[in-house]
């Protein structure tokens, strides 16, 4: 495969990219949208506008003398330099992120651990400065078994799905943090809306991984009329999806898990409607804890986020959702 050597600059190779040629939060920019591959996403999960993150990118891109995106009406890649810088930016990330948690360390003694499924915000470090050392759990497990360990005090915190059930039986309390927009995918190249009760809903029979997205897919296939498809082979996302999805033939929903994964050839994303579901992310924490830094830890966690509109007509929720009709953020 050719390289388009414009671009790359002469430099490339020779100069790696410091902080001092660019700002901190661009970078961080820019890692969210090369995760994301979609602009409207990662300036939700940024908590920013739309056209102010589109104005750094182009900022960032200016001082690095170096095209990251191609972006059209319909899809943004990396490009080969983009791609290139990703692994950098994230190296830099990190380490800004260390020296943070360091200076921190000098002042703060208490030490909050929380874990995470899929999403979780790029900049943890920033959002505890000041109240606690934050210990993220390497330990990347199903939104069950997370919940579950908050509950047993494995973990103090964690963002996972949660139903109001969930948080009785366990005694947690939540509070949203995020919201994912499900889009399913489709062989051809239509990327038009489909409507919810025409897709295919994949539940996997291994209810050790996929209890919550089991619970999820099932209600929702009983409330719009949508198709459930059993399997056994993990493929609600993955690789496997991919051969679920072309050997069906017809939109089929995609997993939280999988609403980032690289787009292949012959597939397209397709926006579901009448409803639009969506899947909530839960900050939660033991009803019981009533220790003063893990509220702060909450507070900063969510003070900043974007209030959620989780009741925007033509949307969906589970019955049992804890931000079902609560309005916006529910706290």
């Amino acid at each position: 495969m050719s390289v388009r050597q414009d671009r790359f600059p002469r430099w490339w190779k020779a100069r790696p990219i410091t902080l001092r040629e660019v700002e901190l939060r661009q970078l961080r920019y820019f890692v969210t949208v090369a995760e994301e591959l979609n602009f409207a996403r990662a300036a939700e999960r940024l908590r920013i506008a739309g056209p102010s993150l589109s104005q750094q990118i182009k900022a960032l891109e200016r001082d690095l003398k170096v095209q990251l995106f191609d972006r059209d009406r319909r899809s943004v890649a990396l490009t080969p330099a983009g791609s290139a810088l990703v692994a950098d930016a994230r190296a830099l990330i990190s380490q800004a992120d260390a020296l943070r948690r360091r200076a921190t360390g000098l002042a703060v003694s208490d030490t909050v651990r929380i874990g995470w499924v899929n999403w979780c915000p790029i900049d943890w470090a920033e959002r505890a400065a000041g109240v606690a050392q934050l210990r993220v759990d390497t330990w990347v497990m199903p939104s069950h078994a997370q919940a579950q360990r908050v509950a047993d005090g494995a973990l103090d915190l964690a963002i996972c799905w949660v139903q109001v059930g969930d948080l009785a039986e366990l005694s947690l309390e939540a509070r949203l943090i995020g919201v994912d927009r499900l889009h399913a995918l489709s062989p051809g190249a239509d990327p038009a809306p489909v409507t919810a009760r025409d897709v295919v809903v994949l539940v996997d029979e291994d209810e050790a991984i996929w209890s919550s997205w089991n619970r999820y897919a099932e209600q929702f296939c009983a409330d719009v009329g949508a198709r459930v498809v059993r399997i056994d082979d993990g493929g609600v996302a993955g690789p496997a999806l991919i051969e679920h999805v072309r050997r069906l033939g017809v939109p089929v929903l995609v997993n939280p898990k999988g609403q980032k994964d690289a787009l292949p050839a012959g597939l397209v994303r397709r926006p579901v409607v009448d409803p639009a579901p969506l899947w909530t992310w839960s900050l939660v924490w033991r009803a019981a804890d009533d220790r003063p830094v893990i509220g702060a830890v909450i507070d900063q966690f969510t003070a900043s986020a974007t209030d959620f509109d989780v009741t925007e007509p033509g949307t969906w929720l589970p019955a049992d959702d804890p931000y079902r009709g609560r309005g916006q953020r529910g706290q």
